[in-house]
């Protein structure tokens, strides 16, 4: 079994008090919050507390935080947005991509239904959405070619699936959206800050991703990547003074054309979540310092370590067992009422999900963390 980490573990587990207190292993729900992120909110409130708000400082320090996005997705600052959450980012990608009555988006039967409900919702706009089976426990090209036709003009999809781990083969998907000159909007909730995604590489259209998973902040900030070329053609469903390009200094708007921000910045929307992005700022420095790709080796070796106890054990994985197709996400075979109970009585936190429970690990989960469930489920 390999356990090797290409950083210090029990240094970033310094960080994450909850780890003393319980076995933490439900980061595909909410990861716990890191104390360097709660120091940077405590001075996001001191300041708002003492100073009343130092509104020009904070914008600055948005700034660099969309940069530190930008880097971590491949893209340029201007084609980050910042967002509430996933579901946000969703509903605008399926709002401003453009569509005639009859065209249709291909999604995945299953798929998170905030993703599904963002695109069923313009059902009303004449808009088909096509729900794709599952042959395999993974997701690619073949998943979706027979059912693409010269109406298409979408693919929305999540990277990794949140009630089975799976992580769907963006390369071939991506591969084949290029091929029929279709957009390839990626729900990157469960991905981001854990999987390395070069969203310029790959040629993914929008990504859309909350940011209290990998991205190690608190609920209600989220971010939305828009290629910088597509975004220029599209216009945003809601408008605020945000969104336009040159607002002017006495803030009066006329009945003149307006002229959009460039890039993803046009889909932003009044007041910034400051706290968040303050929460930010401080959890991608912790994801920078350990560097996303050891990350990603470092919980793809704790599932290879999970899933040799689970062999021993006589325990179904439901996900799909290749490193390739895995992720940090894995989800046990287990009826979950009995099973809930027996691990929370035991200090373990996880998740019931579609196929049972689902264990998933953090940048600062340990060998001793699989090694010590597998004995409780031993018992």
């Amino acid at each position: 079994m390999t356990t090797a980490s290409a950083y210090d573990v029990e240094a970033i587990r310094r960080e994450f008090p909850v780890t003393a207190k319980m076995l933490y292993l439900d980061s595909a729900f909410q990861t716990p919050l890191a104390t360097s992120v709660r120091e940077r909110l405590m001075t996001f409130y001191d300041e708002a507390h003492y100073n009343a708000g130092p509104k020009l400082v904070w914008l600055e320090r948005l700034g660099r935080v969309r940069t530190k996005i930008a880097e971590l997705l491949g893209a340029a600052p201007s084609e980050i947005a910042f967002t509430k959450n996933t579901s946000e980012g969703l509903n605008i990608a399926a709002h401003a991509l453009q569509w005639n009555p009859g065209d249709n988006v291909l999604l995945v039967e299953g798929e998170h239904p905030n993703n599904t409900c963002a695109w069923l919702g313009r059902r009303k706009a004449g808009l088909e959405v096509r729900l794709v089976p599952e042959s395999r426990k993974w997701v690619d090209d073949e998943t979706f070619r027979r059912f693409a036709d010269d109406r298409t003009r979408a693919i929305a999809v999540s990277h990794v699936m949140f009630h089975s781990g799976q992580r769907n083969d963006l390369e071939r998907i991506a591969a084949f959206c290029r091929e029929r000159g279709l957009k390839l909007v990626v729900d990157g909730m469960q991905s981001i800050g854990v999987l390395p995604v070069d969203v310029k590489k790959l040629g993914i259209a929008m990504f859309a991703a909350g940011a209290h998973k990998g991205l190690l902040a608190p609920q209600g900030i989220g971010v939305l990547y828009c290629d910088k070329a597509l975004a220029a053609t599209l216009e945003p469903e809601y408008v605020a003074l945000s969104a336009l390009a040159n607002p002017p200094a006495d803030l009066v708007i006329g009945p003149s054309p307006f002229e959009f921000a460039e890039g993803a910045r046009r889909f932003e929307l009044g007041n910034y979540n400051h706290a968040g992005v303050h929460a930010l700022d401080a959890s991608i420095d912790l994801i920078r310092s350990a560097g996303v790709p050891a990350i990603a080796e470092h919980v793809l070796n704790l599932g290879d370590r999970l899933i040799a106890h689970l062999d021993e054990l006589g325990i179904e994985l439901v996900g799909p067992r290749e490193r390739r197709h895995r992720s940090h996400i894995y989800v046990l075979a287990l009826e979950p009422g009995r099973w809930l109970r027996h691990l929370a009585q035991r200090g373990v936190r996880v998740s019931q999900v579609r196929g049972g429970i689902r264990v998933s690990f953090a940048m600062f989960n340990t060998v001793q963390d699989v090694d010590r469930l597998a004995d409780i489920l031993r018992t």
